[in-house]
């Protein structure tokens, strides 16, 4: 998309160009309301860089994120609408936390501690990113911080006992911190009174040219495995090596370079839509995935606690719906690198466990970083 009007950047509560910002600032501001009258807020995060980032408390939606390119030009570079009425219908998920569990539970149903439990099935025959109502669609609490030169927001939300099938009342919070140097930090962490599958992360479609597809970007995976799955998502079990298939990213590559391969998985995905292991000797921050858009030169680095990354490039979007600034959302708009566990895993024994229990903390971390080539 070229660089927006005078008015639309006002619109977008920030400016396109120009001076940045002499001390990084946070904003709050009215943003609509529910069906049922709920008041949603937007929290305008800026740094003295310029870079801004929006967030709702609908959802904990990240409705965008604007970054420069090469010449210093601003653009949105997430997937997203104008105003709440776009987030209050059907949509895939755009910027979302999604909980309780983010990815797929094979047809809906987990066995823990010796008691069968049965979740709704909203994606074919399994469950998908927390079932009917997740916390996509759940409005969280919300507060401001600001400290050391950065500003972020704390969302927290309450998900009772049996919502949506789960056991255990589990307190969430969510943390956008936006730094000095053009990260977007997200922090998680959740307590639980019954043990219980959690696996939250981030639903983030980026588009780094911030229009047209994502076909020419190109993106690097510390993976040397990804999760094989079934035709209906669901990974097999196995752990397969990347090298020799269209999986293979460990080297920088066109986003579209194989993406329709003669190949199952691909087949099964309609592209990809597949979790990747990320590589690491031990726990903490790790390195996941670098994406570059070559006529912007605009990057994204991608860092984690997390054991997997799950890569999607948009292959249900169709073009029916419009988003951000009137764009439409063709197939492949915009792409996903979802930090997270493995999808089923509350199935699969052999998969890190996805299990909170009373009395533990579950802390996780991802940094999205901005940058630019020259």
């Amino acid at each position: 998309m070229k660089a927006l009007p005078a008015l639309a950047c006002l619109l977008a509560l920030g400016a396109c160009r120009g001076t940045p910002p002499e001390a990084a600032r946070v904003v709050r501001a009215a943003f609509g309301r529910t069906g049922d009258g709920t008041a949603i807020d937007i929290f305008t995060l800026t740094n003295t860089r310029g870079m801004e980032v929006q967030a709702i408390s609908y959802g904990a939606i990240i409705r965008s994120i604007r970054v420069p390119d090469r010449n210093g030009t601003l653009d949105d570079v997430v997937l997203g609408f104008d105003t709440i009425d776009g987030y209050l219908r059907t949509h895939p998920y755009f910027g979302a936390v999604v909980g309780r569990y983010g990815n797929r539970i094979a047809k809906g149903q987990f066995t823990l501690d010796g008691t069968a439990y049965r979740l709704a099935t909203n994606n074919g025959p399994n469950h998908l990113h927390g079932g009917v109502k997740g916390f996509d669609k759940a409005v969280w609490n919300s507060e401001t911080l600001e400290r050391d030169g950065a500003v972020g927001v704390i969302f927290t939300h309450t998900s009772p006992d049996g919502d949506e099938g789960y056991p255990g009342t589990l307190a969430a919070r969510v943390t956008y911190t936006l730094t000095p140097a053009n990260e977007l930090v997200v922090d998680y962490a959740a307590t639980t009174d019954k043990p219980t599958p959690v696996n939250l992360t981030q639903h983030s479609y980026f588009n780094l040219a911030g229009a047209g597809d994502i076909l020419q970007h190109r993106l690097m995976l510390n993976a040397d495995r990804f999760t094989p799955v079934d035709a209906t998502l669901i990974p097999t079990g196995e752990l397969a090596p990347v090298a020799g298939t269209p999986f293979d990213f460990r080297q920088p590559a066109a986003v579209g370079a194989r993406i329709d391969a003669n190949d199952q998985q691909i087949r099964n995905g309609g592209g990809y839509d597949h979790n990747f292991v990320i590589n690491r000797t031990g726990a903490g921050l790790v390195h996941a995935a670098r994406l570059e858009e070559p006529s912007t030169g605009r990057t994204l680095d991608v860092s984690t606690t997390e054991p997997g990354v799950q890569f999607y490039t948009g292959n249900f979007l169709d073009g029916t719906i419009t988003g951000t600034m009137g764009r439409v959302y063709k197939r492949r708009s915009g792409l996903c690198l979802e930090t997270q566990h493995f999808p089923d895993s509350p199935n699969q024994s052999a998969f890190p466990t996805t299990i909170l229990r009373p009395g533990e903390a579950l802390q996780s971390k991802t940094i999205f970083a901005f940058g630019v080539t020259k």
